[in-house]
């Protein structure tokens, strides 16, 4: 008898009750049809596609761009008893057969894939021989040409529902406009439409909007004024530490990420910041992918997105906890005509694309026919340098070749350093008895890391150099060595920005960039912008209206905590009432702190929402601080 969900989601997950929606999108796979999530960020998109995956017998397939959140969904599948295994370009060939033997016979349970991986005729023939009976896309979006983040290798997902045409698939999304969402269904050729959306409306979210000649001074104010932890984006690297030094000069407590960091220093920030240890973390969008943090209070975006569909995730990882949560918007006129012209510079013309692709073969001395699913080491100054490119065009025109599906390009490799013995634990004991400083260090991997026998083994270098009072960079030659006598398969951690070849190097020629398509593509890119831009400079419409009618819902209510809904509000009131109720709510902060609904109780001869939009205005200006739902005189 198969387990029911509810079984399933208090057995894996602990839970008693789903979130909205999740019953039923997994209700609907479970009865065999075709399914589009449609969840905004935080909605629990991957128990909706794991839970009626371990309700049913067979393999879970699951296509997915993103390497780092299929590392990240594998480890904790496996800590909570499941089998999951995970496929993409970079990986040991070994431990794609392992992965390959785990899902041929049964074991593993879920399949983690990149879309390059179906490119292959071959790849595709070797899962007729796997009992799939579900398969989950991940960021459905990058299916439609007209999604803000288009990758034709998600093109061949249709492919492979060909070798499976009774098997139900389910499509997941944070962010999808209407024709998206059609165009979703029709590209994965689903059998009958069928969308599950939850509604874009954030209640507990007030979006702010400040047109600022001084953002710093601005920002200071904010962080000031709403208390709790934080994310600040911002476009380059070279931010991040700024503004990360400047909070911290202004006793903020701050640090900075982003993706040119080595893997152990991002890791240790992003902990510090969801333990919080830190309060602020300043980082460019390769920070929050994956990461469910409830409580925080404020994201801050100190440059324009390029799209309102970026903007709504990224402001969409504040107050996931309900609780009343800014994300706040600061720009100028300087900043739209940046963002233009780096938009702009985004889109090389494809002959230049070409261009790079030739110099990129040559850089690697990787000759025509050779390279698919080759690593290799980028140094990506270097290579701009050598070939005279200015870095922007050379790194845009990078960007549309990995869209395209020919490269993979990762700012840094973080999957942690592997282990897998190769040698019978007869042998393996010999070496050791004759081998008494390697002795140390396999002892403590076979006391501490279960499996190094049967599969490759995920190991702290550092760890074992702690435990074994060995220096961690001869744990590693120890390592090394071991590999070259047989002993072991020892694959190191990887902290040097990565290249991955998903084809054979092509001749130039053969790079298809089609100028109509491309154009089109462009001009898409460009109307994005366009909106986001608008969304900015508006004066005049519900920050909230403006973002959930783009998405596509039908006649959204005025939030009512918008700057511009505060700025109705504001002017509804005369210059004296306004400055009275500002008056009567400082003098109250000023004997004691108190609730939001204290305050308007106190202030009972006046309207909830004149008082509201006084207090809006004050925590805005930071003449007052929040912290959860007290509020307090600065």
């Amino acid at each position: 008898m198969q387990p029911t969900p509810h079984e399933i989601l208090k057995k894996y997950w602990g839970y008693d009750t789903f979130r909205p929606l999740q019953e039923e999108i997994i209700n609907s796979v479970l009865l065999g049809n075709d399914v589009l999530a449609l969840l905004p960020t935080g909605g629990g998109k991957s128990i909706c596609f794991q839970v009626p995956a371990l309700c049913i017998n067979g393999l879970c397939l699951v296509v997915t761009p993103l390497v780092a959140l299929m590392t990240d969904q594998v480890v904790n599948l496996k800590k909570r008893g499941v089998v999951a295994v995970e496929m993409h370009s970079g990986m040991h060939p070994r431990e794609i057969e392992m992965a390959f033997e785990k899902c041929a016979d049964g074991r593993a349970k879920f399949l983690y894939l990149s879309p390059e991986r179906l490119e292959t005729r071959k790849f595709r023939e070797m899962l007729r021989g796997i009992n799939v009976t579900l398969i989950a896309v991940d960021e459905a979006h990058c299916i439609s040409q007209w999604g803000y983040d288009f990758r034709p290798p998600y093109l061949r997902i249709a492919d492979v529902k060909d070798i499976f045409p009774s098997v139900p698939i389910i499509a997941l999304t944070a962010t999808a406009v209407p024709r998206v969402v059609d165009d979703i269904q029709v590209k994965l050729e689903f059998r009958n439409k069928n969308v599950f959306s939850k509604s874009f409306v954030r209640k507990n979210l007030a979006y702010v909007v400040s047109r600022e000649d001084d953002k710093i001074k601005k920002l200071l104010r904010v962080c000031n004024g709403v208390k709790g932890c934080g994310i600040i984006y911002v476009r380059n690297r070279r931010l991040t530490k700024e503004v990360s030094d400047l909070l911290t000069s202004n006793n903020i407590s701050a640090s900075f990420y982003h993706a040119g960091l080595d893997p152990a220093t991002r890791l240790l920030r992003q902990n510090e910041w969801m333990a919080g240890k830190t309060r602020i973390i300043v980082a460019t969008n390769a920070f929050g992918m994956g990461i469910d943090k409830p409580d925080v209070r404020l994201v801050v975006h100190l440059d324009l997105p390029d799209t309102l569909e970026a903007y709504y995730q990224e402001a969409g990882r504040v107050g996931r906890d309900g609780e009343k949560s800014y994300a706040v918007m600061l720009f100028n006129n300087h900043d739209i005509v940046n963002s233009r012209h780096h938009l702009e510079m985004a889109w090389p013309d494809p002959e230049t694309v070409r261009q790079v692709y030739q110099a990129l073969g040559n850089f690697l001395q990787l000759p025509v026919g050779a390279g698919k699913d080759v690593s290799f080491d980028f140094d990506f100054e270097k290579f701009s340098s050598a070939y005279k490119m200015k870095p922007v065009t050379a790194y845009s025109a990078l960007k549309i070749l990995e869209r395209d599906g020919y490269i993979t390009l990762n700012d840094a490799w973080d999957s942690p350093s592997r282990v897998y013995f190769l040698c019978s634990k007869d042998d393996l004991y010999r070496y050791q008895v004759e081998n008494a400083e390697a002795d140390k260090i396999l002892r403590i991997i076979l006391r501490s890391y279960s499996g190094v026998f049967t599969d490759f083994t995920h190991i702290s270098e550092n760890e074992i150099a702690r435990r074994s009072e060995i220096d961690s960079p001869k744990v590693r030659e120890l390592l090394a060595k071991m590999q070259k006598l047989g002993i072991l398969e020892y694959l190191q951690s990887k902290t040097t920005p990565q290249l991955i070849f998903n084809t054979e190097r092509l001749n130039t020629n053969d790079i298809a960039l089609s100028k109509t398509f491309y154009s089109q593509r462009k001009k898409e890119a460009f109307a994005m912008l366009e909106s986001i831009i608008h969304y900015a400079a508006s004066e005049t419409d519900c920050r909230s209206r403006m973002l959930v009618t783009y998405f596509g819902e039908k006649k959204p209510e005025d939030c009512g905590v918008c700057d511009i809904c505060l700025k109705k509000r504001r002017n509804a009131l005369s210059q004296n009432q306004f400055g009275e109720i500002e008056k009567q709510i400082l003098s109250l902060l000023s004997q004691k702190s108190h609730t939001i609904t204290e305050i308007v109780t106190y202030l009972n001869h006046w309207k909830e929402n004149e008082v509201l939009s006084v207090l809006r205005w004050q925590i805005e200006e930071g003449l007052i601080e929040t912290e959860g739902e007290m509020v307090s005189a600065l």
